[in-house]
């Protein structure tokens, strides 16, 4: 009898030892779960925020699409006369393209010199 005591006593450790594993992986897998849903409710959160911020830019680059062309418009006609410098023109060529974008007329002495 007292082998089955040891026997019994053996047998009901190694249960409780079983569902004891089972209950802690239970647990761990509670524990993961949870992780994982917060997780994800995190990211569709963030995914809504940027999606709304999304929607909101975009609706205001709509709006400022016809300043755009406006400002365009400025650009263009903010057109500078332009003044020659010397870098590989004498100085007299540069006198006749400065006039030029002037609108003026040059000299006819400044002509014969600059012209060969």
């Amino acid at each position: 009898m007292n082998k089955l005591t040891i026997l019994a006593s053996a047998a009901a450790l190694a249960t409780t030892f079983a569902a004891g594993w089972q209950v802690a992986n239970w647990q761990n897998e509670s524990q993961q779960l949870t992780a994982e849903r917060a997780a994800r409710q995190a990211i569709d959160a963030a995914m809504a925020r940027e999606s709304e911020i999304a929607a909101t830019v975009e609706t205001r680059l709509a709006e400022l699409q016809a300043n755009e062309r406006v400002i365009d418009r400025g650009v263009i006609r903010e057109i500078q006369k332009p003044i020659y410098q010397r870098v590989c023109l004498e100085p007299n060529v540069i006198r006749l393209l400065n006039n030029a974008a002037a609108g003026t007329e040059p000299d006819t002495a400044e002509l014969d010199e600059a012209l060969p």
